[in-house]
């Protein structure tokens, strides 16, 4: 149970940049940020908060002798708490007979939980501050504390750090022409194969957040600390929101650049809309999502609500669709099983998909093509896909962000090359100085 109380905000950049140095003080904490003030609109007639700040731990889940994703959610049966987390992408192996046996340098547990001891929800600028019953300070103390925060700035331009591709290009090209020869044999439809650039190298994890945010403003960013471990992410997708019985998915596949001037931009976003090639993928991953959500939905409730759909973010072009259904379950577990990994991240048939990445990948996703999001009293709930991210370890100082494309029989090795570049710009940028490294 929480205390409450409610307070208001004129500057949604300077709560974000003061939150931010108030979290400093926090060793397990979770920054949702869904950069309503400049950000597309598409992601927030579904979203019920504009920020969501959690910090310290009442409570810890993650995989243990006494601990697993089903006894977690027992612990969610009649929840009227606050939980905030992760899966990740691993967590495929507790739900099919699947193994990952590649480099990892971040070590992320497969799946963590934990219920704060704060937690400040922002809409419309006004903030609800809860604190659990045995927290040392009220709402009204943790609201003076946050107020005193000086606002976090940092020194643009300031990162120099060498990044290194796990593979190099030729390889890169190398491993799509033999998914392509799996695709025409009949294996697979579809793979979303990824690809790690990698740094050792100190970074200021708070510092890279907030100027990520700046630079790539998403409907889905998120910021979270584990220990040492950070993940920084500027997520233009969902994955899955889950709203009394009503089931939301919003599917990303398709894109392109944006434009260097208005007419540019216009003619590149038509070219997507009307691209064979990317609308082919988007409804692929369509249809699987539209099977997995009726494995555990009321029947004949799996809508497609926009199929399709083309939205600009700051970087790039991209095709959305979104699909709904009515839930016939309150299990989590059951909810995550039938759906997770997402489609968008893994391709059609998921389970071959899943193998062959496994097989042509040389390191492990972690959180990336994982998620991270809250489940809410009353077992309501909101997740992205940990995309357009940098993972962080301090202790080793290990820098790693992935990216990743849907292979199909008509893709192009080399454009398929380009796109994941185009992806990885904004972190690019933010690690080396202002300059694309690749």
């Amino acid at each position: 149970m929480y205390q409450k109380a409610s307070f208001s905000i004129d500057n949604y950049c300077e709560f974000r940049k003061k939150a931010l140095t108030w979290l400093k003080n926090h060793d397990i904490f979770c920054f949702l940020d869904s950069n309503s003030d400049s950000c597309i609109k598409h992601a927030h007639s579904y979203s019920s908060y504009d920020f969501m700040v959690a910090a310290g731990t009442n409570a810890q889940f993650f995989p243990g002798k006494k601990t697993s994703l089903k006894s977690f959610d027992k612990t969610l049966l009649g929840n009227q708490g606050w939980f905030f987390g992760f899966l990740t992408y691993d967590l495929k192996n507790y739900f099919e007979k699947l193994t990952s046996e590649n480099t990892d340098n971040i070590n992320w547990p497969g799946f963590y939980f934990f219920s704060p001891n704060i937690i400040f929800l922002v809409k419309d600028k006004n903030v609800d501050v809860l604190t659990a019953q045995n927290s040392l300070a009220g709402p009204q103390q943790v609201w003076e504390q946050y107020l005193s925060s000086l606002p976090l700035d940092y020194s643009k331009g300031t990162n120099k750090t060498e990044i290194t591709p796990r593979i190099t290009k030729d390889e890169y090209l190398s491993v799509v022409k033999q998914l392509k020869s799996h695709i025409r044999k009949g294996d697979l439809y579809e793979i979303n194969f990824c690809q790690e650039f990698y740094a050792h190298s100190a970074l200021e994890p708070f510092e890279a957040f907030l100027e990520l945010t700046e630079t790539s403003p998403a409907p889905f960013s998120a910021f979270l600390r584990l220990g040492e471990k950070f993940l920084v992410s500027a997520s233009p997708e969902r994955f899955l929101k889950k709203q009394g019985k009503k089931l939301i998915s919003q599917p990303i596949k398709g894109t392109s650049r944006r434009g260097t001037n208005t007419e540019e931009d216009h003619n590149l976003a038509k070219a997507l809309k009307e691209s064979p090639k990317e609308r082919s993928e988007n409804i692929m991953i369509v249809d699987l999502v539209r099977n997995d959500l009726s494995r555990i939905s009321e029947k004949k409730s799996v809508k497609i609500e926009e199929l399709c759909g083309i939205y600009s973010f700051q970087q790039v072009h991209q095709m959305i669709s979104t699909v709904s259904a009515q839930c016939k379950t309150a299990s989590f577990e059951k909810i995550i099983q039938a759906t997770f990994p997402m489609g968008s991240m893994t391709g059609a048939p998921k389970i071959k998909a899943m193998q062959l990445s496994e097989q042509f990948e040389t390191t492990k996703r972690g959180l990336y093509s994982g998620s991270v999001g809250y489940i809410a009293p009353g077992n309501d709930f909101d997740f992205n896909v940990v995309i357009r991210s940098l993972q962080y370890n301090a202790k080793n100082e290990y820098l790693s962000y992935m990216v990743g494309g849907a292979i199909t029989y008509l893709s192009d090795a080399e454009k398929e090359y380009i796109e994941c570049i185009i992806k990885a710009s904004a972190i690019e940028k933010l690690l080396c100085n202002g300059k694309a490294a690749l």
